[in-house]
């Protein structure tokens, strides 16, 4: 600011409103004439001052486009474009894995996937088997274990027949041989009565 005084602002801080400019009359002598230009003149510098204090005070659009250049100069000029390679270089790696990754792995698993199902089937078919085998030969023991119990049911019955046989001959022979004592000691016990009694 050149000058203080009525463009100056005040000690609140608040801007003055823009002076009108003063209206020239359309004639005037040749004193008056040239004061009016010449107050002109002086009014044109104080003009120039209330804007650029207006300006700084109550326009920010200067500070705003600073703030903007500076926006555009960090994220375009100093990063380089970055972000725009890195997205370039993903979509690049990803149309490579789409054209040739993608189809070899899907080969592959296609390969490899109805070789393990062929062993998958072919070791479940050996499982089905083994599974029959070790049925039947559980069948065949518990038939075994069968056949075995029944013959010894059978061998025991034998057996037990076989025992009741002998001990009806024991007890036959016993009994004969009880009659033939009580015959004999009966005779003898006659004889000794006879003779105890004479």
């Amino acid at each position: 600011m050149s000058r203080a005084g009525p463009a100056s602002p005040g000690r609140s801080g608040a801007a003055l409103p823009l002076p009108l400019p003063l209206p020239l009359p359309l004639s005037l002598p040749g004193d008056r004439k040239r004061e009016a230009l010449s107050a002109g003149a002086l009014l044109q510098p104080i003009i120039k001052d209330v804007g650029e204090i207006y300006s700084r005070l109550l326009d920010h659009r200067p500070v705003i486009q600073g703030e903007i250049r500076y926006f555009v100069k960090e994220f375009e000029e100093k990063r380089g474009l970055r972000e725009l390679r890195v997205l370039e270089n993903l979509k690049s790696t990803i149309f490579e894995a789409n054209e040739n990754i993608l189809p070899k792995c899907e080969q592959s698993m296609h390969d490899n996937l109805n070789e393990v199902l062929k062993r998958l089937q072919a070791s479940n078919n050996m499982i089905h088997r083994l599974q029959e085998r070790e049925h039947e030969e559980r069948k065949l023991q518990a038939d075994k274990v069968m056949a075995d119990e029944e013959n010894r049911i059978a061998h025991w019955e034998s057996f037990m027949k076989e025992q009741q046989n002998k001990q009806a001959e024991v007890d036959e022979e016993h009994r004969k041989a009880m009659e033939r004592l009580k015959e004999q000691y009966s005779v003898v016990l006659s004889f000794f009565t006879w003779y105890v009694g004479n």
